[in-house]
């Protein structure tokens, strides 16, 4: 990861266990304790909150170099959202995805409106430095609004079952908070999150606003 390369001085396991305890975590719907079992099995001992402390001191290293390495996007970019739970209250979790299905932002925020869809078109163009040819949505009108606005030469095409890559995308978010029966803690306080991430765990980067 070059000159972001996470500092391991002062951890007594090897760079291999801690990168693949952090793997799992992410790539997977597990939970620590699950992923401290898997360890167990392979001979390793390691505890629950032990992963828990290197998810969120590595995750971000491990994502953002990830995230260098991820491919141009294509010409045709899947938006959508869903609502999520998190601490109890109701937010909207909003993700792009490229034509290969490469996740390529996600953004957690409180709305879904104009502003809300707004803000999201403009983090993807400045994230990915690169402006669709088309963009595909569902029929919510806060993206028609917000595209004539921030980018009103791109081909915006407006249908529900056009938009089942970008639906599909969630399905990791949605198994993880069955797995974990519901957010503790806000999604914007996950590590690791990079949208370009290991399988794209929504992890994965998640910003609430």
């Amino acid at each position: 990861m070059g000159d972001a390369s996470p500092s391991y001085k002062g951890h007594r396991y090897p760079v291999e266990v801690i990168s693949h305890c952090v793997w799992l975590y992410f790539r997977f719907p597990l939970s620590y304790r699950e992923v401290e079992e898997l360890m167990l099995e392979r001979g390793v001992i390691v505890s629950y909150e032990t992963v828990r402390r290197w998810c969120r001191k590595f995750g971000q290293a491990y994502a953002n170099g990830l995230c260098r390495r991820r491919p141009r996007p294509g010409g045709t970019w899947h938006l959508d959202e869903v609502f999520i739970k998190t601490n109890g209250e109701q937010k909207y979790l909003w993700r792009a995805v490229d034509r290969d299905g490469n996740v390529l932002d996600v953004l957690v925020q409180n709305r879904r409106d104009k502003a809300a869809a707004r803000r999201f078109l403009r983090r993807l163009m400045t994230k990915t430095r690169a402006v669709p040819r088309v963009i595909v949505t569902d029929r919510l009108r806060s993206y028609s609004a917000a595209h004539r606005e921030v980018m009103p030469c791109v081909q915006h095409r407006s249908h529900k079952g056009l938009n089942n890559r970008a639906e599909n995308s969630h399905q990791p978010t949605r198994q993880r908070e069955r797995v974990m029966k519901g957010s503790s803690a806000p999604w914007a306080g996950r590590r690791g999150s990079c949208p370009c991430s290991v399988a794209s765990h929504p992890t994965s980067g998640l910003v609430a606003t």
